[in-house]
């Protein structure tokens, strides 16, 4: 997904539809237009198959062939934390209760109050981008056990924090680690991954990853399988 916001607006009355789009647009960087419910569903899995999503779905409840609550379930099929905006003519407390299981963010009443619905639509945004970022973070680092992590943007080891700092060598010993997590690395396959074309004895190999392993001591991750060759565990929550 690609770092543009996107948002589903659903609509059935053209003018209130004209006047949220002019809106939307100067918060969001695309708006796609819905004119029922049955529309919106169907956009939204078209989109859903082709990987791509809506940061907001903004929508009016009583529209034709089907209504804003059932489409709601409908897309919460498929993305179950979708983000709902509500802009109704009417505030029925039967629909405030069934949505406030929902992801919904906000609830308007029409005529809207411009300034209630553009802070709205911001901070919307704002948690938009709250979540990319805490995602890309957590994608980013690989959790070796309790007190080691791996980044994957800078390939950094990390020890409750703080940067555990390592040789070229003992660097490119866990990298290969890291891209094998899971599967036994043998000798050979280091020595051609990390020295490539050099020549380099078996005793020089395992002074390098001894020195490795003593800087990772305070809870070793790298497990040594003897006659095979050394393993980083999966992560259990992998």
């Amino acid at each position: 997904m690609d770092n543009k916001t996107r948002v589903l607006l659903v609509e059935d009355e053209e003018l209130a539809r004209e006047t949220l789009d002019f809106y939307l647009n100067t918060i969001f960087d695309e708006v796609v237009l819905a004119c029922d419910g049955e529309e919106a569903v169907k956009i939204f899995e078209e989109n859903f198959k082709k990987d791509q999503y809506f940061d907001l779905v903004l929508t009016d409840l009583q529209m034709p062939n089907k209504d804003g609550m059932n489409m709601i379930k409908d897309i919460l099929k498929y993305v179950e934390d979708q983000r709902f905006i509500i802009v109704s003519a009417h505030k029925n407390n039967e629909d405030l209760l069934t949505l406030i299981n929902l992801r919904v963010l906000g609830y308007f009443v029409k005529p809207l109050n411009v300034d209630d619905m553009m802070h709205m639509l911001k901070k919307a945004k704002e948690e938009v981008l709250a979540d990319r970022k805490e995602t890309k973070k957590d994608t980013n680092l690989i959790k070796l056990n309790d007190r080691y992590t791996f980044n994957l943007e800078n390939e950094k080891l990390y020890l409750d924090n703080n940067i555990v700092k390592l040789s070229k060598r003992e660097s490119d010993i866990l990298n290969v680690l890291i891209e094998n997590i899971g599967e036994i690395v043998s000798m050979e396959d280091f020595k051609q991954k990390v020295w490539e074309d050099e020549t380099v004895s078996d005793s020089a190999f395992r002074t390098n990853m001894k020195r490795l392993k003593d800087k990772v001591s305070e809870d070793d991750f790298i497990i040594s399988q003897k006659g095979f060759g050394y393993t980083i565990q999966k992560p259990l929550d992998s």
